[in-house]
C-alpha cells in the first residue's frame, strides 16, 4: 500500500534562514607589559618588576553593528589598557592574589562588561618560568 505523496499546500516550504543581528562581544588585551611593585621577596619590595596582562571582558550580547560609528557609544579600550595599568600601579601590593582581585573588581565596574577574564604574570621572578594568576568572575 503506497502513502499518498502531500499535497504542495501541506509540504514544507523552504524558510530563509534568520538574519543575525546580535553576538556576544568579548574585548580582549593581550601581552600588556609594564613594570610593577609586586610582591613579598626582598628584591621585589626595593623594585618593580616587569609584568604581563592580559584581560578579557564580557559585554554580553551586543548588536553586529554599533548604533553609530562614535567611539562615546563603546567601551574605550584606551580607558581599559589605563585602568590595568593604573591599577597595577597605584602602590606595592604583595601578592598576585591581592592584585588581581583589585583588577577584576576595577574591570567589572565599567559601563556594559558583564564578566571579566584576567591573567597577571611575573616576568622574570625566576630564571626558567614566569609565575601568572588567572581569575574570572561574572557571566560568560
Amino acid at each position: 500500500m503506497s502513502t499518498p505523496s502531500p499535497s504542495p499546500s501541506s509540504a514544507p516550504s523552504p524558510t530563509a534562514s534568520p538574519v543575525a543581528t546580535q553576538g556576544r562581544q568579548t574585548l580582549t588585551l593581550q601581552g600588556l607589559r609594564f613594570d610593577a611593585n609586586l610582591g613579598i621577596l626582598e628584591q621585589e619590595k626595593t623594585a618593580p618588576q616587569p609584568i604581563l596582562v592580559d584581560a578579557e571582558l564580557s559585554l554580553g550580547p551586543q548588536p553586529l553593528l554599533p548604533q553609530d560609528d562614535d567611539i562615546f557609544h563603546v567601551l574605550d579600550y584606551r580607558k581599559v589598557r589605563r585602568i590595568i595599568i593604573d591599577e597595577c600601579t597605584a602602590e606595592h601590593v604583595n601578592l598576585l592574589e591581592s592584585l588581581i582581585g583589585k583588577l577584576v573588581q576595577r574591570l567589572l565596574q565599567l559601563p556594559g562588561v558583564v564578566g571579566v577574564r584576567v591573567k597577571i604574570a611575573k616576568l622574570e621572578i625566576f630564571d626558567d618560568c614566569e609565575v601568572a594568576i588567572r581569575m574570572e568572575a561574572g557571566e560568560w
